[in-house]
């Protein structure tokens, strides 16, 4: 299950953007964002998932960049059945 909706909430709720605006694949630094709002946005993601993002993720874009990074992370933390 994709993070995608997730993230989309958690900036509504941390910025006012309103979800139905944020297209998964443009640019969050074209919608706004700068470097110190992504900073921001990292560590409340990283807080909600219960995840840290590793520096090499660094040049992450677009909210369907971070939503992959997101869920694979979350998987990775995830007991093996």
């Amino acid at each position: 299950m994709s993070s995608l909706t997730a993230l989309q909430e958690l900036i509504h709720s941390k910025f006012g953007i309103d979800p139905a605006t944020l297209d998964p694949d443009a640019s969050m630094r074209e919608k706004g964002f700068d470097s110190l709002a992504l900073v921001e946005f990292l560590f409340a993601v990283e807080d909600q998932f219960g995840i840290s993002v590793p520096d090499e993720y660094s040049s992450i874009d677009t909210l369907a960049q971070l939503a992959e990074v997101v869920d694979k992370l979350v998987a990775a933390k995830q007991p093996a059945v």
